[in-house]
């Protein structure tokens, strides 16, 4: 039973790197700064951060350890959620996105 857990956690840090992926990269076509970065090929973890204006950062982390979300303004930390918590402020940031409501950048 333990087994069959572990990988399923695999699989599902495996699936939210990839949409972090592909939130990064249309973020990017928005014209926002976006970025993620992963360590190795396996795609256990990412670093995601996105700039929404000036001095507003997000910033997403995952990993086996932990998922965090971290949002800063004015190099002052804001807000920061971990877990499941994290991972619905995720998706509003991509829910903004669908709804075209979040402004281009500059």
């Amino acid at each position: 039973m333990f087994y069959r857990l572990a990988e399923q956690h695999r699989q599902f840090i495996r699936d939210l790197v990839l949409n972090l992926q592909a939130l990064a990269i249309a973020l990017e076509n928005r014209g926002y700064m976006a970025s993620c970065y992963t360590c190795g090929g396996e795609l256990n973890s990412a670093s995601f951060m996105v700039s929404l204006a000036d001095n507003h950062l997000i910033r997403f982390l995952v990993s086996d350890y932990g998922i965090t979300w971290t949002e800063m303004r004015d190099d002052r930390e804001l807000m920061k959620l971990e877990g499941a918590e994290a991972i619905n402020q995720l998706q509003e940031l991509a829910n903004l996105l669908k709804e075209v409501r979040i402004p281009t950048a500059v």
